[in-house]
């Protein structure tokens, strides 16, 4: 491997401790200096020379990616990328175009310019709108990477109370972020949910609204063709059953929450009237 598939490999950065661990010494870093392959960019941190990603920016302003700007680092949910960066910076202060965190508690990450997992979900917490906070900690939580206990004892105080609220609406298992959000505005719509039932002859369903109404939450993949038909035969599997169903994409349930509501709560309405009965 030479020094640019390293550099690769981590992101496009690197410092010269780590690659000196990798077996490059001053001599492997100079010639590639030399060679235009590899800039410095600043004193013993190195990436590529026309690099403009955020592992570049966080190294020039010699701070650690968090909150927003470190999800993607971590494949955690997220409704939208980051439009400026999250830096902690230290005691140092930090460009007006970013925003920045306190100094991070926890061991950063093992190779990138970026925050340990603990410190970017609590600086999310602290930061972000609550259901783009809730989507990056359901995501941690839901692949056992992060405990909400663990959480909760960082977060102890009047002062974190909004923060340790978003902590509340974490489900123990949710497939999607669009699973996240629909089960908020229901609940927070005072119906009753259940989540992740099986139902015979139709496979396990999303929701299950006051045991009548099967409501799913279709992603991306649902538009493929195969899975258009798949999910047909399960909407006629569940009317034979005797439920309604009512499907919802990424728009309806994160642009448009309280539609979606409006819409389940019309459509149960009309199931207690006796509308859909013979």
């Amino acid at each position: 491997m030479n020094l640019s598939i390293f550099l690769a490999s981590r992101g496009g950065t690197a410092s010269a401790a780590e690659l000196g661990r990798a077996g490059f010494g001053r001599k492997a870093i100079n010639v590639a200096l030399a060679d235009g392959s590899v800039a410095r960019i600043h004193r013993r941190h190195y990436g590529f020379p026309q690099d403009t990603g955020d592992y570049r920016a966080a190294r020039e302003l010699r701070g650690l990616l968090t909150c927003l700007s470190a999800a993607p680092s971590y494949g955690l949910w997220t409704l939208a990328p980051a439009r400026t960066l999250h830096l902690c910076v230290g005691h140092r202060a930090a460009p007006r175009s970013s925003v920045a965190h306190g100094r991070c508690r926890y061991p950063r990450h093992p190779w990138l310019p970026v925050a340990g997992l603990a410190d970017v979900l609590v600086h999310a917490l602290h930061c972000l709108p609550e259901t783009e906070a809730l989507v990056m900690v359901q995501c941690a939580v839901g692949r056992g990477e992060i405990s909400l206990n663990f959480l909760r004892g960082r977060l102890r105080g009047n002062r974190n109370a909004r923060a340790r609220s978003v902590l509340d609406l974490v489900i123990p298992r949710a497939d999607s972020l669009l699973e996240v959000l629909a089960n908020v505005a229901f609940v927070r719509a005072g119906l009753h949910v259940r989540r992740h039932v099986e139902i015979p002859g139709v496979g396990e369903v999303d929701f299950l609204i006051e045991d009548c109404l099967v409501v799913e939450t279709d992603g991306g993949t649902h538009l493929e063709p195969l899975q258009v038909k798949k999910d047909r035969r399960r909407n006629y599997a569940s009317v034979v059953g005797g439920y309604l169903v009512l499907r919802y994409g990424y728009d309806d349930v994160v642009n448009h929450p309280w539609r979606m509501v409006a819409e389940v709560v019309a459509v149960l309405e009309l199931w207690r009237r006796g509308h859909f009965q013979p």
